[in-house]
């Protein structure tokens, strides 16, 4: 299912009484493999999910700016001036940020004041990048709009530097990346160093597969420090090792890295090297429509989560055992860890029983209900 055009023309008409001059779409996204390379210059494979934010959007002939979502309440007014001065607020923080961004890169762009209504069906909080749907939506809308003619890559480079100021998150390119460049059954693979971007076949419609994605509902644990210590430990271990970023080690390395490097380091480091070697490995088995391979490379990710990198909670684990004992092709944790979501890649066939399975295997052990779903990989965020 897909965020329609219904709700957000149906909130517009409501809001405005007028009718908006089109709707735009961008999916959020799914990290197949790649976690928490993306801060070392690594490599990610993400793909654009089935679930998107959908905007219905007009410009104005003054400055103002008036939006409203289904999803925030009261409508918020502002202006052009104010998201200059870098007034941001609330959800509003993503439109009003993306077009501050516009302008802050592109200042000869003529912009004008705009009214917007938000529409989404990416659940917020899963780790599946409302976020970034929201700011690759209103992005593609105001390029159009606004008749700037930006490309992809510089989209991107907007959605990220609103979310890095407007709304204050430090995130790297890899989800508005992943929403813009995304394809119909399709993997974007993205080198963080460089942001060289390429679609990789996946395969999974003449196979027959789907991605699973369960939602533990355990609350991500960054306010505990893991996520920021595991960064300093692997700026420690580069500095260490006498490299820019983990990027420039390889698996061959790691015999030099377990003599010089503390136990703990040592092992965050060789997460991120044999991770980065599983993204290259799995996009060559992608290529090859080696999808037993990948499921593998899928599972070998999450063990080294778990064991060398220790971000995985009891809630994700069992969800990898659960799929691993019903026979997906692989399963992992997916995003920064200590909570979020889990996937598993089996055949579409299965994944209710799947579904039914690992909820039951919550039920037993007394945690919240999870929440299961599919998503197949879809195109990127453009005009509908």
């Amino acid at each position: 299912m897909t965020a329609g055009t219904e709700g957000a023309g149906g909130l517009f008409r409501t809001t405005f009484a007028a009718e908006p001059a089109g709707f735009w779409r961008a999916p959020g996204r799914v990290n197949l493999i790649g976690e928490h390379t993306d801060y070392n210059d690594g490599f990610v494979l993400p793909f654009a999910i089935d679930r998107a934010t959908t905007i219905a959007l007009a410009p104005r002939d003054d400055g103002r700016i008036r939006l409203v979502s289904t999803f925030g309440g009261a409508l918020v007014e502002s202006d052009l001036d104010a998201v200059d001065r870098r007034d941001f607020g609330g959800w509003s923080a993503y439109p009003l940020g993306v077009a501050w961004a516009i302008g802050e890169r592109h200042p000869g762009a003529a912009r004008r004041g705009f009214d917007v209504a938000v529409d989404s069906d990416v659940p917020v909080g899963a780790g599946l990048s409302s976020s970034a749907a929201i700011e690759m939506a209103v992005a593609v809308a105001l390029d159009d709009v606004w008749g700037i003619g930006l490309d992809r890559a510089e989209l991107a480079r907007i959605g990220q530097r609103a979310e890095n100021i407007a709304v204050g998150a430090p995130t790297g390119i890899m989800d508005q990346s992943a929403s813009v460049f995304g394809e119909r059954d399709a993997a974007v693979f993205l080198d963080c160093r460089s942001l060289a971007v390429e679609q990789v076949p996946l395969g999974f419609d003449a196979a027959g597969l789907v991605l699973l994605v369960v939602d533990t509902k355990v609350e991500h644990q960054h306010a505990t420090g893991g996520y920021r210590d595991r960064r300093e430990a692997c700026e420690r271990g580069a500095e260490a090792m006498g490299v820019p970023a983990l990027r420039d080690l390889t698996v061959d390395d790691l015999p030099r890295a377990r003599a010089l490097l503390d136990d703990v380091t040592y092992r965050r480091v060789k997460h991120v090297v044999t991770e980065d070697a599983r993204v290259l490995e799995s996009v060559a088995a992608l290529k090859a429509g080696d999808l037993v391979r990948f499921g593998e490379l899928m599972d070998a990710s999450h063990a080294s989560m778990r064991d060398d990198f220790e971000i995985s909670v009891p809630q994700l684990d069992a969800v990898v055992e659960a799929a691993q004992a019903a026979g997906a092709l692989g399963a992992r944790m997916t995003g920064g860890g200590f909570g979020g979501c889990a996937i598993a890649l089996l055949p579409a066939d299965e994944a209710d029983a799947l579904a039914a399975d690992v909820v039951q295997v919550f039920a037993d052990r007394g945690w919240h209900e999870p929440v299961p779903f599919t998503v197949l990989p879809s195109e990127g965020a453009r005009a509908l």
